[in-house]
């Protein structure tokens, strides 16, 4: 009895791992439950279809759409969209935040102009990129770049700033010079964490999707969402959100799966 009482307070120890098998149950447990409170609401006409459609009917739409081609069509050209302004994002991103985040005339220049961006709303970029950029992909596009790439230049430059002065100091002593200090220490240290930042903000990236899709589309997960909004199409409108949730979850775990294996010194435990 001692032993699963220790065991059982072993599962709520600060940042102490747990057994893969627990993570695992846990984790197909909340989606269980969520999936049973669907079924019994829905079958048991507890929530009008028109509101909450039933598994079978989201099932035979997918059917139905990728029957006609749209539905892998759709997947496709949003993936397009969504890494094309992500890469982008990065591209700028990336070394801007290193420079903001270590070199102070960068920090004041571009600190204050990123904090000013990020607190517009990105819809109110659509006027002016459909002026600019025309109706075709590239304002969507830029969309999606423009919302992803000011939220990750500024998280980038915190990352970078707390690579540890020591190493930077050690580097100096050693004879390397700026560059040599930025690509040998400041870059490899902070690169776990950049990679983290990548994670969260390819998220960020698939929330403007829909807002993207507004722009002249045709086809796209966000264009069949805001469509079948319009038709009252509901069990399309579960579709796609659970399809845009399903790839950021695989999304998300290919992220994880990366840190992990190309930085096993980062995961430590709180008790020795």
């Amino acid at each position: 009895m001692e032993r699963a009482r220790l065991k059982r307070a072993s599962l709520f120890a600060l940042r102490e791992p747990i057994p893969r098998r627990v993570a695992l149950a846990v984790t197909v447990g909340v989606f269980a439950t969520l999936a049973v409170a669907w079924v019994v609401l829905s079958y048991g006409g507890f929530v009008r279809p028109l509101f909450l459609p039933t598994p079978t009917a989201v099932l035979e739409r997918a059917v139905f759409l990728y029957r006609e081609e749209i539905l892998v069509r759709d997947i496709w050209i949003s993936n397009v969209r969504v890494f094309s302004g992500f890469l982008m994002a990065m591209v700028v991103a990336i070394p801007l935040g290193m420079l903001a985040g270590n070199l102070p005339i960068f920090a004041a220049a571009v600190n204050p102009f990123m904090g000013f961006i990020r607190y517009m709303p990105v819809p109110a970029f659509i006027p002016l990129l459909v002026l600019y950029a025309g109706i075709d992909e590239a304002p969507k596009i830029l969309l999606i770049f423009i919302g992803t790439a000011v939220q990750m230049t500024i998280m980038v430059g915190d990352v970078t700033r707390r690579v540890q002065p020591e190493l930077i100091r050690a580097a100096m002593v050693l004879g390397a010079d700026s560059r040599e200090i930025f690509r040998k220490v400041i870059w490899r240290g902070s690169l776990p964490g950049i990679v983290d930042v990548m994670r969260i903000n390819l998220g960020f990236a698939w929330t403007y999707l829909v807002v993207a899709e507004l722009v002249a589309a045709s086809e796209g997960m966000g264009f069949r969402i805001l469509r079948s909004q319009r038709f009252l199409q509901t069990d399309t409108i579960f579709l796609y959100i659970l399809l845009i949730g399903l790839l950021g979850i695989l999304f998300d775990f290919a992220f994880r799966q990366l840190h992990r294996f190309a930085f096993p010194w980062i995961r430590e435990r709180v008790r020795g």
